[in-house]
């Protein structure tokens, strides 16, 4: 799943799936569709594969046919969904939230603050100690209120 992962969340790999998706495509294209020039079969997945379709050249032979199908439909429910996911989840990203770096030393300091206010009055220990407590809370926990 982690590679699953890596890969969707890569552009550069999206870039390079698409570009073999393509070819591949193209390839098959021109193997389907006999006479058909290499560069025309790419001109093919490439109008096929942007959904725009012009109408200048579309397969002849159900092979031919099934490839468009599956080439639309792999265009519409993967690759371009994983486009605009990847570039929509760059927009959202909270650069203000804390990193995990950021969140350990602060439990060090709550740690600390614990072991000054345990030596304190034990009857404003008791009451600083529950406020620390929610505190630690909150930072392990970030958008509980």
């Amino acid at each position: 799943m982690s590679l699953l992962k890596r890969f969707t969340n890569s552009p550069r790999a999206l870039v390079v799936s698409y570009l073999l998706l393509i070819v591949i495509s193209g390839f098959l294209y021109w193997v389907f569709e006999e006479g058909k020039h290499p560069g025309d079969a790419i001109w093919w997945a490439v109008v096929t594969a942007s959904t725009v379709g012009y109408g200048d050249m579309y397969p002849e032979t159900w092979a031919g046919r099934v490839l468009a199908g599956i080439l639309i439909s792999v265009m519409v429910l993967f690759v371009i969904p994983l486009i605009t996911a990847h570039f929509a989840s760059k927009l959202i990203v909270d650069n203000d939230a804390f990193q995990h770096e950021e969140q350990e030393e602060i439990k060090n300091q709550l740690r600390e603050i614990r072991a000054i206010v345990a030596r304190l009055d034990p009857a404003a220990a008791t009451e600083a100690r529950a406020r620390l407590d929610a505190v630690a809370d909150r930072t392990e926990h970030p958008g509980t209120p």
